[in-house]
């Protein structure tokens, strides 16, 4: 069983910056593509980004594309999210995915498993 523990979430000004943490651990933890997908105030939940386990494939979605950047650490089999230039609409709950399959967690944003979720607010 996969457990994914989100960290790095908090308050951020417009323009401000948040680095999340997503932390895998189980069978396997290294070989599972990582996504991130978020829930925001009116929204249905959305993918943001993902990671093949790799490196090789990466996604973002339109809305975060040049203020968000995705990487990886298989050493510590971590994935984190560095979120720049933050607006007020990226408001919401983040979640850490995972998926065996590329096509699931970076195309369709299906997923085996899920965090916690951690909560990121940009106000001023």
């Amino acid at each position: 069983q996969l457990q994914l523990v989100e960290s790095g979430g908090g308050l951020a000004q417009p323009g401000g910056s948040l680095r999340l943490s997503c932390a895998a651990s189980g069978p396997s933890a290294d070989r599972y593509h990582i996504g991130w997908v978020r829930q925001t105030p009116g929204k249905e939940r959305e993918g943001v980004s993902c990671m093949s386990y790799s490196g090789a494939s990466i996604n973002y979605a339109d809305s975060v594309k040049g203020r968000f950047t995705i990487t990886r650490d298989n050493a510590k089999n971590t994935v984190y999210l560095q979120m720049n230039d933050l607006k007020p609409e990226d408001t919401g709950t983040y979640y850490c995915a995972a998926d065996r399959s590329v096509f699931r967690i970076c195309v369709t944003y299906e997923y085996d498993y899920l965090g916690q979720g951690t909560q990121v607010t940009v106000s001023s």
